[in-house]
């Protein structure tokens, strides 16, 4: 009966290339279209991610999210490591900066003070220049997508030059940074020096960043702190969904994306349910000659299932397929579109595929199981 069954849909070729195409632009749409909110959400806390050696963020309780600076005071610094079981903790600077080129232009830029003594939350990845030169007077380093967005053409190089706040900044290093959801330059600099890039404020540090002794348990060190400081304590894969919720629930970019995957799914399931109903009428007499020769009702039922099964199953892997190969080819193009796919995406995409499948084949079943035996004697 499979065998009949997929050679009936093979057999006509349109319904069947069709019934693929319909199948294949609703993964098509889906899965792209989720894989760019993906990223966007990664751009929103690329910077969490991207500070390393520090397992906790210790803020001001009312900050939410990772743009939301609200300074602490020096003291706060000291109370956070004198809370049982920290084993250190630094200064963190986190905030913009108007930056003024030699052409006289200006420029935003996300200014990050590292602590001096330490460096902790160094950028990730230094390809120019060494760690070491940030100890220089005036010395910054900048990742390079900030350098070709305020230096477009040029080859990056280290001793640049720029200003910050009317003070001299020299570019000692160029480092690869995540992707940030302002497209802001991205600047790192020792805490002290971040001070004199920026207007003088009574409470100027944005962070603390802190670390538990060996075995300790980092959530229940967090809980320690908040309970002891008053102050909010997180990991940082918890500020980086803090930071990814905050964006979801305050902007309309999951509604915008929403729609978009709503309406991929509607088109695919009415290309695929008119096309195989069409599909079924054509093979209606072979269904009712099947059933006059005794097949029951499963039978006919698992026929059509497994027909709207291998449609679905070709149809989800070319356009999942194609997705992967537009965001593999838009990042080798230098593209600034954000593109991640993860598998959640892969397995919502092959649920929503499952749920179109059934969908287009309920009208179909019910055709195949009101089918009377004698259709096949008619003229």
């Amino acid at each position: 009966m499979n065998w009949i069954a997929l050679k009936m849909l093979m057999g006509n070729r349109g319904k069947y290339f069709g019934m693929i195409a319909g199948i294949a632009f609703a993964s098509l749409l889906i899965a792209q279209q989720a894989s760019i909110f993906c990223g966007l959400m990664l751009q929103t806390s690329g910077q969490v991610r991207d500070i390393g050696g520090a397992e906790i963020w210790v803020m001001d309780p009312n900050v939410r999210f990772v743009d939301d600076v609200k300074p602490l005071s020096d003291t706060d610094l000291y109370r956070v490591r004198g809370v049982r079981g920290v084993d250190w903790a630094v200064k963190f600077y986190k905030g913009l900066a108007r930056s003024r080129l030699e052409d006289g232009n200006f420029q935003q830029t996300i200014l990050l003070g590292l602590d001096d003594a330490t460096l902790v939350g160094a950028p990730p990845n230094i390809i120019l220049g060494t760690l070491a030169d940030l100890r220089k007077p005036n010395a910054v380093i900048m990742d390079l997508e900030g350098y070709q967005l305020l230096w477009p053409g040029q080859e990056p190089h280290i001793g640049k030059r720029f200003e910050m706040n009317d003070r001299e900044a020299e570019i000692v290093g160029i480092c690869r940074a995540s992707r940030t959801f302002q497209t802001f330059p991205v600047v790192y600099t020792r805490y002290s020096q971040a001070l004199q890039f920026v207007p003088p404020e009574r409470k100027v540090m944005s962070f603390v960043l802190a670390n538990g002794q060996p075995g300790t348990n980092p959530q229940a060190l967090c809980r320690q702190i908040e309970q002891q400081t008053g102050l909010r304590a997180v990991t940082q894969n918890e500020f980086a969904w803090i930071t990814m919720w905050y964006f979801m629930g305050a902007t309309g970019i999951p509604v915008n994306f929403g729609i978009t995957v709503a309406l991929g799914f509607v088109v695919g399931t009415a290309i695929a349910a008119q096309t195989f109903y069409l599909f079924t009428l054509e093979n209606i007499k072979q269904y009712g000659a099947l059933k006059a020769m005794g097949a029951g009702n499963l039978s006919l039922m698992g026929m059509v299932m497994l027909q709207a099964a291998v449609v679905s199953l070709i149809g989800y892997g070319l356009g999942v397929g194609a997705a992967a190969w537009f965001g593999q080819m838009s990042q080798n193009s230098g593209s600034k579109l954000a593109f991640y796919m993860p598998s959640v995406v892969l397995v919502g995409t092959g649920l929503a595929v499952c749920l179109i499948s059934v969908l287009a084949s309920l009208l179909s079943l019910r055709r195949v199981l009101a089918l009377e035996p004698a259709v096949v004697f008619q003229s």
